[in-house]
């Protein structure tokens, strides 16, 4: 299973970078495939990975879509009818995870969208 960790707080960049760093390190038994982290204002967001849908980088996390970045652990079983849904209104993918998928949901209604996965 994947793990997560972020941060929020006033910190400076490099004080947040190397936090989530560290912390990202810690929880590194938890996902042996890969790692990313995020760096925003006032945020860090840190993932390891443990490939499982999507085994391309495209399915590397943090994710970032537009304004939206989001580091998930979960799973959306009806990912692939919502992925449909979505490429019919324009969305264009660049890998096969959930996440992608919860990203663009986001992007196209909302918090609407976090409502129609179905999922843990």
């Amino acid at each position: 299973m994947c793990g997560i960790c972020g941060l929020y707080g006033l910190q400076s960049f490099d004080d947040l970078d190397r936090i989530i760093r560290r912390m990202s390190q810690t929880i590194a038994h938890r996902g042996p495939d890969g790692e990313g982290t995020f760096v925003g204002e006032g945020i860090a967001l840190g993932h390891r990975r443990l490939s499982i849908i999507d085994l391309s980088s495209a399915g590397a996390q943090p994710m970032t879509l537009g304004a939206a970045t989001v580091a998930y652990n979960g799973e959306s079983y009806n990912f692939p009818q919502l992925r449909s849904e979505l490429e019919a209104l324009g969305h264009v993918f660049r890998g096969h995870s959930d996440t992608e998928v919860l990203l663009h949901a986001y992007e196209a209604w909302g918090l609407g969208g976090l409502e129609r996965l179905e999922g843990k």
